[in-house]
C-alpha cells in the first residue's frame, strides 16, 4: 500500500426526489488500499460506490481517479463525452450484488466478450487472460458452463473475473455476498482475501464485519448520507468514538 491516492472524493453530495442521501463525502483511498464502507440500510453507502464511477451523477463535488477527474473533462470544463466515460470506466472494476451475467454466453466467453469488444484485443490473447483470471478465482473448471447452471457464488466469482480481467486500477464491490446463500459467502469472500494480499485497491460495500475487520486497512461508516466515522479496523471495531457506531456494533453482536 502506498501514500498515493487512487480515488479522492471531496464534498459531495446527491439528492434523489430532494432527499440528500450524501452530504459532503471527504474520502481518500490509496493504491493498494482495502477500503470497507459499512452503514445501515439507505445511509448512502451504494450510492457513494456508483458515483466513484459516475453511474450516478453526483450533485456537489469532485471524484478523481489518480489525476483524472471523474465525469468532467476539465480541460474543455464540460460533461465527460460518453467516450471518455468509457474509457475511464475500463480503468474501474464494478462487482455487483446481482451478477450480471450474459445468460447465452458460458463463463469463458462472459470474461472474453469485454476484453475484445471494449479492450479490443484479440480473441486468442482474450482467452489467454480470461483463463488466467478464472484460474485465480478457483472457477476454471466451469469455463465452458452456462451461467443457469451456477450456484450464486460460483457466478459471483465469474464476475470478479471479468472485472479482473480488464486490469483495473480500483475494484469497486457493491456488498458482493448479500445475494448469496450463507453457505457460499466463504467462497468469495476467500477470493477478495486473496485479492487483498496481492495489492489490489478495493472499496467494498459489506455488512460482513469479519471481513472488514480482518481485511481492510481503512473502515468507514455511513449514517444519513454522512460519513461519521473513518479509522483502522482495529479502532474502529476496539474503540468506536461515535455512540451511532457502537449501537451499530452492539446489533452486530460485536
Amino acid at each position: 500500500m502506498s501514500n498515493e491516492a487512487a480515488i479522492r472524493v471531496t464534498r459531495l453530495s446527491k439528492q434523489f426526489d430532494g432527499v440528500e442521501v450524501l452530504r459532503d463525502i471527504n474520502l481518500d483511498i490509496n493504491k493498494g488500499e482495502v477500503v470497507s464502507i459499512l452503514g445501515s440500510s439507505g445511509s448512502g453507502k451504494s450510492t457513494l460506490l456508483r458515483c466513484m464511477n459516475w453511474l450516478e451523477e453526483p450533485d456537489r463535488g469532485k471524484i478523481y481517479l489518480g489525476d483524472e477527474r471523474i465525469g468532467i473533462d476539465e480541460q474543455k470544463d464540460r460533461p465527460m463525452s460518453n467516450k471518455q466515460l468509457a474509457q475511464l470506466r475500463e480503468r474501474i472494476g464494478m462487482v455487483f450484488q446481482s451478477f450480471n451475467l450474459w445468460p447465452h454466453l458460458n463463463v469463458l466467453q462472459n470474461v472474453v466478450v469485454s476484453l475484445v469488444h471494449v479492450k479490443k484485443i484479440t480473441k486468442a490473447k482474450a482467452h489467454e487472460i480470461a483463463l488466467e483470471q478464472l484460474e485465480k478465482v478457483g472457477m476454471l473448471d466451469k469455463k465452458d458452463v452456462y451461467p443457469i447452471t451456477l450456484s450464486g457464488g460460483q457466478k459471483q466469482r465469474v464476475a470478479i473475473a471479468r472485472s479482473l480481467a480488464m486490469s483495473p486500477e480500483v475494484l469497486l464491490f457493491d456488498e458482493p455476498t448479500s445475494a448469496l446463500d450463507p453457505e457460499r459467502v466463504g467462497e468469495v469472500l476467500n477470493v477478495m482475501k486473496k485479492l487483498s494480499v496481492e495489492g489490489y485497491t478495493m472499496v467494498v460495500v459489506t455488512h460482513e464485519m469479519e471481513f472488514a475487520r480482518m481485511v481492510s486497512n481503512k473502515v468507514v461508516f455511513l449514517e444519513q448520507g454522512k460519513l461519521i466515522e473513518e479509522a483502522t479496523p482495529d479502532d474502529f471495531f476496539n474503540r468506536p468514538k461515535s455512540e451511532r457506531v457502537q449501537r451499530f456494533l452492539t446489533t452486530f453482536g460485536n
